[in-house]
């Protein structure tokens, strides 16, 4: 590999910007300084410095998101700001979210450059389970959350697939394993009810850091990359 894409995939910087950090002789190999950003180095073998300081490679990265309110999951959306602008200070190249929050959704969003685990927890046939708290308009009976869990008719082809749901001080648990369009807010249609407050708790077996508050993110651990895809 190139020490430049090396560099430029640990997002040290662009590769006109990292050009010019290798020509300064800021990288050393193995702790000989390395002037020629083409240089050929093995990953996981040689010993790549940065002003003394070792850059370990990571080929992917992984980022968890409490999206605040107002926010869009996308990676363009004309004059609104979008999920993957207020990571930019990552400089990471490719970031996409992992599934679609609605505007005023907040919660847990994942965000990654790993496009076969992204795959992995959208493809409706992984039945990844999500996890939101809902407030409603109005109160949830028991014969609705029965028929949250048996499925609804929210307008599409078929009825919603079996989920699971129930109430605690903070509002409705709605646990689900498919992502349809503006799913959790039709569901509750169905029910002759409005949400009037939806946040993401959970994605497989990755649950939103409490101490997150709106807006900000931080890299995922290698324990919980080894949840996600799994229950809590």
């Amino acid at each position: 590999m190139r020490i430049d894409k090396y560099l430029a995939d640990n997002s040290i910087g662009t590769r006109k910007e990292i050009k010019g950090i290798v020509k300064a002789g800021r990288i050393c190999v193995n702790g000989v300084t390395a002037f020629d950003p083409g240089m050929h180095i093995v990953p996981g073998k040689d010993i790549i410095t940065m002003d003394e300081r070792v850059i370990e490679y990571e080929r992917f990265h992984y980022y968890m998101l409490n999206k605040p309110a107002g926010t869009v999951s996308s990676t363009r959306e004309g004059a609104s700001v979008t999920v993957v602008e207020l990571l930019a200070d990552e400089n990471v190249k490719n970031l996409s979210p992992v599934g679609r929050l609605d505007k005023d959704t907040e919660g847990l969003l994942l965000l990654t450059d790993d496009g076969a685990l992204l795959h992995d927890l959208i493809s409706p046939s992984k039945h990844v389970e999500k996890e939101y708290l809902v407030q409603t308009e109005k109160p949830v009976s028991e014969a609705d959350i029965k028929r949250l869990e048996e499925g609804v008719d929210i307008g599409d082809d078929s009825p919603t697939l079996p989920a699971r749901a129930y109430e605690a001080e903070d509002g409705l648990h709605l646990i689900i394993t498919e992502g349809r369009f503006h799913q959790v807010k039709r569901m509750l249609e169905a029910v002759d009810n409005k949400v009037t407050f939806l946040k993401r708790l959970r994605m497989g077996g990755l649950c939103l850091d409490g101490s997150l508050k709106p807006g900000e993110y931080r890299r995922l651990t290698d324990e919980e990359l080894a949840l996600l895809g799994h229950g809590c």
